[in-house]
């Protein structure tokens, strides 16, 4: 019944948590390194990026029609987005607009997290207490059990007693002078045994 308690790091905790700011500030920080070695105003890195974009999202309108698995519609939606986004900041002079992209990026990464951290918890606390439940109904059970069986053992010991005081009565009544087991029966007792009588 007892489990260990698994205690998990609060960086395991924390990283889920940090993993869309992490991508975007990785997208951001990858996008001015390539904006540095010559993306800066290059047409052909902006169209380049904005079909490597519009193929993700294509992708994902594909994956959404034929298959419906939102995990991957997610993740084709995101390269989509997260291409637009580096193309943009590769191609721009500048941080502002860069940063600007950033934020908004990061929010919307949070707000579609936010969504899927639900979902998530939701099903947690279902099945804790789905296994709370089950536990307690064995727990229960596990004590009418232990119950019921100390009872009959209980029972058991009791019979046990009162079948050897018996015995060990009519031994000590059969001793004694003067007793016979006829009259007894005559007043209407129980038949004592054969090995009683004869004593």
């Amino acid at each position: 019944m007892n489990e260990p308690i698994i205690a998990r790091h609060w960086l395991a905790i924390a990283a889920p948590k940090a993993a869309p700011a992490i991508a975007t500030t990785t997208v951001l920080a990858l996008a001015r390194i390539w904006n540095a070695n010559g993306a800066e105003h290059s047409v052909g890195s902006a169209v380049l990026m904005g079909a490597l974009s519009l193929g993700a999202a294509a992708a994902g309108v594909a994956a959404g029609n034929s298959t419906g698995d939102s995990v991957l519609v997610g993740t084709a939606f995101a390269a989509s987005g997260a291409l637009a986004f580096a193309g943009v900041a590769g191609y721009a002079d500048g941080m502002p607009l860069p940063l600007l992209l950033w934020s908004l990026a990061t929010t919307g990464a949070y707000a579609l997290a936010a969504r899927y951290w639900r979902t998530d918890r939701r099903e947690t606390v279902a099945h804790e207490r789905d296994i709370t439940d089950r536990r307690e109904e064995r727990a229960h059970i596990e004590r009418i059990e232990t119950l019921r069986a100390t009872t009959q053992v209980e029972v058991a010991r009791t019979g046990a007693a009162y079948a050897e005081q018996l015995a060990a009565a009519l031994v000590t009544r059969a001793a004694l002078p003067g007793f016979d087991a006829a009259a007894l029966e005559r007043a209407g007792l129980p038949e004592l045994p054969a090995r009683h009588r004869d004593t």
